[in-house]
């Protein structure tokens, strides 16, 4: 299948990405080999989903208990009014913040945290206060901790796969 213009991902796109978010070091020679490509045609193909903005970047997933952070939680913050852009402005500058989401229901805001301990819980929650109510889970385990994004193409079912890397 061909990329069109409202969809710039074809087959060969996915499978880059499949591979991408898989592995996003591997040499651009092996993923070319892997999608059927020349070297030279997977660079051209590569530049091309990140000029689209379809690859956003690159980064390292680290391990918070590994590096002192061992309690992750999520604090769901419901904020009225003018309020959301003093919390959106705060939050960015709290760096025990992994993600913040702006959602629906009965919340404003989804935060993912990692911490050190309960006490450096309350520390975070307490800086949040002036704006906020807050209500926390606290993450027990994560069974599926991240996962790729890949496209359904016109005409195909999604599945996917399943098992140990």
């Amino acid at each position: 299948m061909i990329a069109s213009p409202e969809s710039p991902v074809d087959t060969i796109n996915r499978d880059i990405l499949a591979e991408l978010q898989t592995n996003a070091r591997i040499p651009f020679a092996e993923l070319g080999r892997r999608v059927g490509l020349s070297t030279p045609a997977v660079i051209e193909r590569v530049k091309r989903l990140e000029e689209n903005q379809i690859i956003l970047g690159y980064r390292a997933i680290v391990d918070p208990a590994k590096v002192g952070l061992p309690v992750r939680a999520f604090v769901k913050v419901t904020i009225a009014g003018d309020r959301l852009t003093k919390f959106s402005a705060l939050i960015k500058t709290l760096p025990e913040v992994l993600e913040c989401h702006r959602v629906t229901g009965a919340e404003s805001f989804m935060v993912q945290v990692a911490l050190r301990d309960v006490g450096h819980m309350e520390e975070v929650i307490d800086a949040m206060m002036p704006y906020v109510a807050t209500n926390t889970s606290m993450i027990l385990a994560s069974p599926v901790p991240w996962n790729s994004v890949l496209p359904t193409l016109p005409g195909e079912k999604r599945t996917r796969k399943t098992g140990t890397a």
